[in-house]
């Protein structure tokens, strides 16, 4: 009797932890069968860094920018968000990272 019951466990065990395993590979590994550029678009274009109603900071994962947005001086918050710098992220690490202008306003009126 004891080694019937035994027997039942083991089987019982060796069936959840195959379960288990396919479980495990379905949820690690989502992409299976799909091409590599299915998996790149799969991983969202842009995201939000920041965000304070007058602002807004984006990242471009595609290109690897981030961008800076943010109203007119002197205007409401909810006023249009303009685009004023850009900054590409692939010289992270170097000693010196350069800003890209655009659309800055001229502070000397």
């Amino acid at each position: 009797m004891f080694k019937v019951f035994s027997t039942r466990i083991l089987a019982v065990c060796a069936v959840a932890l195959a379960v288990a395993l396919i479980a495990l590979a379905c949820t690690s590994h989502p992409v299976l069968g799909r091409s590599s550029e299915a998996v790149q678009s799969s991983t969202p274009h842009y995201a939000v860094v920041m965000t304070e109603g007058h602002n807004l900071l984006v990242t471009d994962n595609a290109t690897n920018k981030l961008y800076f947005y943010t109203i007119d001086k002197d205007k409401p918050i909810g006023s249009p968000l303009k685009l004023r710098a850009s900054v590409d992220l692939t010289k992270v690490g170097a000693d010196e990272i350069r800003i890209t202008p655009h659309n800055v306003e001229k502070l000397d009126k």
